[in-house]
């Protein structure tokens, strides 16, 4: 195959391995490599996919979005022994030791190779070298302008769109599956008309941020770019994917976007261990299925998709990620997957990796056995609140 043919690009996520707080913290690079692994065990990672990441105008991007101050902290709390006068400041920006997101060595850089990455998705797709573009090192949406917050330090999914929309004049729709809010990129642009920001997302009066409510719609001149789908916890798949699409098709078609930018946080798993929901691997197969539908219809095809959340590192982020590949590159084994109950066996070489943690009962299928799950005994209570969440949510579009 050669490159001129290759419609989906893989972004090398080999440099963003460094963004590691420790061992023991939950967004651990590890999740990156099992999904690699997968792939590669699946014949579904080509070479002529991969695209390496550029740090043409990374800094920049980085400064578009982050206070000069937060960045200069996070600079200085970088280095193998940081000032005091850093250190000091560190709660203050967000990165106390003792917190989510604790500074260490190297942060800056391993920060910055994120945003490059994504940068590279971006470049890739608006120059038309590709259509689509995965970056399954971004998506740290979480950032603020002045902190960081959430595992992220640099907002990378902000600096992409930021640049999008300033290189290209382009309208973009930025789509967040996480778990939780995409609330760094939605006050990133809360008053920009031509970013609209469409995120779903356990309710947050349970979870972190503790954002994300429906009344959330922009404003001045961005009132109305903005859209917030709160669920309920313990939420199923039918409930999260009725929510999920209602609310996006009313989005493209009253936004009209040149571009969408997505993040594809997969931690809304029933075995995600730090929020409530009860979906299983359905979702991430018919979240990208839809977005990739909508992006040919409505952007001509244009497409950039990053990672983000997902705890559960061997059961849950591997598949979903691979999933979101092999319908991004149009792999044929989703035809297979799509066929089989439970979507046919994963390879059975797969995981070749060992690791801390590594559990004696991984994964033998594709997509998960609902049929031994326990139903929700609040199924009927849970699906009619979203309905009526999606409802207010959707009143301000036409």
């Amino acid at each position: 195959m050669s490159s001129k043919n290759v419609h989906a690009r893989w972004i090398d996520c080999s440099a963003v391995q460094r963004y590691s707080f420790r061992e023991d913290h939950p967004f651990h690079p590890i999740r990156l490599s099992l999904t690699e692994d997968l792939l590669d065990a699946c014949g579904a990672l080509q070479p002529s996919y991969k695209l390496a990441p550029s740090a043409e105008g990374a800094r920049d991007a980085v400064d578009m979005i982050h206070n000069p101050d937060y960045i200069g902290t996070a600079v200085a709390l970088s280095e193998a022994a940081p000032p005091t006068a850093a250190q000091d400041l560190a709660e203050q920006y967000g990165l106390e030791e003792d917190g989510d997101t604790p500074y260490f060595p190297g942060m800056h850089d391993a920060a910055l190779a994120i945003v490059q990455g994504s940068l590279t998705a971006a470049e890739a797709v608006m120059s038309g070298r590709t259509q689509h573009a995965l970056h399954l090192g971004g998506g740290l949406h979480h950032a603020f302008r002045e902190r960081g917050a959430g595992f992220c330090v640099y907002n990378d999914a902000a600096c992409a769109i930021s640049w999008i929309h300033r290189k290209y004049g382009a309208k973009v729709l930025y789509i967040d599956t996480d778990v939780h809010h995409g609330d760094g990129v939605q006050w990133s642009f809360y008053t920009e008309p031509d970013i609209f920001t469409y995120s779903i997302h356990e309710t947050g009066k349970f979870l972190f941020p503790g954002s994300g409510f429906a009344h959330e719609r922009g404003e001045g001149t961005g009132y109305g770019a903005c859209l917030n789908i709160p669920v309920e916890p313990y939420t199923e798949d039918d409930s999260w994917l009725e929510s999920f699409e209602s609310g996006l098709d009313r989005v493209v078609r009253a936004f009209k976007p040149d571009v969408i930018v997505s993040q594809h946080g997969c931690d809304a798993h029933a075995l995600d261990p730090l929020a409530h929901m009860h979906c299983s691997m359905r979702i991430y197969r018919e979240m990208p299925r839809l977005i990739h539908r909508l992006a040919h219809d409505y952007a001509d095809g244009r497409w950039i998709a990053l990672g983000g959340g997902g705890y559960e590192h061997w059961h849950v982020v591997p598949r979903a990620w691979s999933l979101l590949w092999l319908e991004m590159s149009d792999h044929p084994l989703l035809r297979t997957i799509d066929a089989l109950p439970n979507g046919g066996p994963l390879p059975p070489a797969w995981p070749r990796l060992a690791g801390a943690g590594r559990p004696a009962d991984l994964p033998r299928t594709w997509l998960d056995d609902t049929a031994s799950w326990a139903p929700m005994p609040r199924r009927a209570e849970i699906t009619a609140r979203n309905r009526e969440i999606v409802a207010i949510a959707l009143q301000h579009l036409g």
